[in-house]
């Protein structure tokens, strides 16, 4: 939400929120429902103290078990819906696995879910041991373990977000999350629509390569829909959510018809395989 201009999401077919990091600032008039994170927590010099585009304050540096009890409650005392912590080995120290754990803890005692960015070799896995309840990105960095991902799915959501690698010119990051994703799915794992709006050349509004690859990724149609439309395990309750009345949502660019579309044509494929 500080990275763009979220006054125009409903036009763009966005009525709700969940935004994984930064400050929120103050809201206006006609926005969706928004559920946010606040602050990244992250090791000392972790990602994304360092990256340029990080706005201002927007970072907890988390170095013991007592600092995370303490970042996890600062988070709480904001409002936050979640907790966000940062495991991008690839950019930086990340978490070490006893203070990852003491977060999940205290988050556990707040009734916080938490998400994590999980990047690097060996971090998503990390994630899962640890208790996170959900990854900000489909893992991306490496091909999971079959046994990996089958454990996981059970236990935690992930958020797509499969169109940041190359929006549109689809490159090698791109084919190892679709992969992850498809499996993940596969075995039953919840997936959900996102698109880390902000990050590069993305429509502020529903993204039609987003639900593309979703498609491709295994998801049906309805499917697609229950990702869209998910309140992702949270409490959309009014201490907990910003609600603005705002205006309905648009239709953008024909979506919803092209939606039914893809439903009906993936219904009658399955009624020929079935007979």
């Amino acid at each position: 939400m500080a990275l763009i201009n979220p006054t125009i999401l409903l036009a763009g077919g966005i009525s709700r929120v969940l935004d994984l990091g930064g400050l929120p600032g103050p809201f206006a008039d006609n926005m969706p429902e928004t559920a946010y994170a606040n602050q990244f927590l992250t090791a000392p010099g972790g990602y994304p103290a360092r990256q340029p585009w990080t706005p201002p304050g927007s970072v907890c540096s988390v170095a013991t078990r007592a600092d995370a009890a303490a970042a996890v409650d600062l988070q709480a005392a904001a409002a936050a819906s979640v907790v966000k912590v940062t495991l991008n080995s690839d950019a930086g120290p990340v978490l070490a696995d006893d203070v990852l754990r003491a977060v999940v803890e205290r988050a556990s005692e707040k009734r916080l879910p938490v998400v994590a960015h999980a990047q690097g070799a060996g971090q998503a896995g990390r994630a899962f041991t640890a208790g996170v309840d959900m990854l900000a990105h489909t893992p991306f960095s490496e091909r999971l373990d079959d046994d990996l991902v089958v454990a996981m799915a059970p236990r935690m959501a992930w958020i797509s977000t499969l169109d940041i690698h190359g929006w549109g010119d689809r490159n090698d990051d791109f084919a190892r999350a679709s992969d992850n994703l498809a499996r993940f799915h596969a075995a039953g794992g919840r997936v959900l629509y996102g698109t880390d709006l902000g990050n590069g050349p993305l429509p502020v509004g529903l993204n039609r390569r987003e639900i593309e690859a979703l498609l491709e990724a295994g998801l049906s149609p309805d499917a697609v829909i229950s990702a869209l439309t998910s309140t992702a395990g949270l409490e959309w309750t009014s201490d907990r959510v910003t609600v603005m009345s705002g205006l309905r949502p648009a239709d953008p660019a024909g979506f919803v018809d092209w939606l039914c579309t893809a439903r009906a044509v993936s219904t009658s494929a399955q009624m020929k395989e079935d007979a």
